[in-house]
């Protein structure tokens, strides 16, 4: 580390100047073309959804069995047809274990590492910003993506439901009616904790932004460790690592949709979620603070 660098890092950043750094990152990133184009792909697979149900259904409502969640997730598909709104938990959880987690490995995978390729870092630094102010904006810039990627694809199901099929009192999991009212502050929380269910995930593709100077490298390496633990899940003779890993409770947010509301694995979710976080935003913070930054 340069002497310039650390000079950098130890002067007093303004709150106004960070809230600016905030700002210019956060438009950084959601004017880019990819994250239009990542938000589209999202906001396309609840449409997708909803027509192949309609075709198949005839728009009809279905006779299939409640919305029960006993074992591998929740079922929702089934309701579609009954309720538009079900349309939401289900897009949701069609991409919370993949399409979501790729997006977002993308965006923070190339936080770090993308400047260093474009050879913007140290220009950043120098502002300046200071290593630590500019990592925790670079993860807070991600965790905005991460809630908007997952507001994308509930407003996406809400809106492609409500056209698609009828909307009103919804059959809970526990097989309780609720109004319709009750069902849209449902999905709100649910789409909650989805995003924060990214959390821990975002912290990880941030650590691996800092090993690398090539921003396709982290992105690829970011997603490629999204796969690898995708694949563990599913093999039985590792039961005893599945509850570590940071993917084992992302379909808790069917919990939601029960009555009363179970919280348990919500929350076991949240603390897996926040020892990720601190886990690997720490080695980030330290593999960051003391790299040579020559780009």
């Amino acid at each position: 580390m340069s002497q310039g660098d650390i000079t950098t890092e130890r002067a007093p950043l303004p709150a106004a100047a960070t809230l600016g750094l905030l700002r210019s990152e956060l438009g950084l990133t959601f004017r880019r073309l990819r994250t239009f184009a990542l938000l589209g792909v999202l906001a396309a697979i609840p449409v997708l959804i909803g027509v192949v149900v309609r075709i198949e259904t005839g728009g009809g409502p279905s006779n299939g069995g409640g919305a029960g969640a006993d074992g591998g997730g929740p079922a929702f598909m089934a309701q579609i047809s009954n309720n538009g709104l079900f349309l939401v938990f289900t897009a949701l959880a069609a991409t919370l274990p993949f399409f979501l987690p790729l997006t977002v490995g993308v965006v923070a995978g190339d936080a770090i590492a993308g400047e260093a390729s474009a050879g913007t870092l140290r220009y950043l630094l120098v502002a300046p910003a200071g290593r630590t102010r500019l990592l925790l904006v670079k993860y807070a810039s991600t965790l905005a993506f991460c809630l908007a990627a997952t507001l994308t694809v509930a407003v996406s199901g809400l809106v492609t439901g409500a056209l698609l099929f009828p909307v009103g009192e919804l059959t809970t999991i526990s097989g309780t009616r609720i109004d319709y009212s009750e069902g849209l502050w449902r999905a709100l929380l649910i789409a909650l904790a989805v995003a924060l269910s990214l959390v821990g995930f975002a912290a990880l593709g941030l650590f691996v932004s800092t090993l690398t100077n090539s921003g396709i490298a982290a992105m690829a390496g970011t997603v490629g460790l999204l796969v690898t633990v995708q694949i563990l899940t599913t093999i039985p003779q590792l039961d005893a690592v599945h509850p570590y890993l940071f993917s084992h409770h992302w379909l808790s947010f069917a919990d939601l949709m029960r009555e009363p509301v179970l919280w348990e694995n919500l929350y076991a979710n949240l603390r897996l979620q926040g020892f990720y976080a601190l886990l690997f935003g720490s080695a980030a913070w330290a593999r960051f603070a003391g790299k040579d930054i020559s780009a």
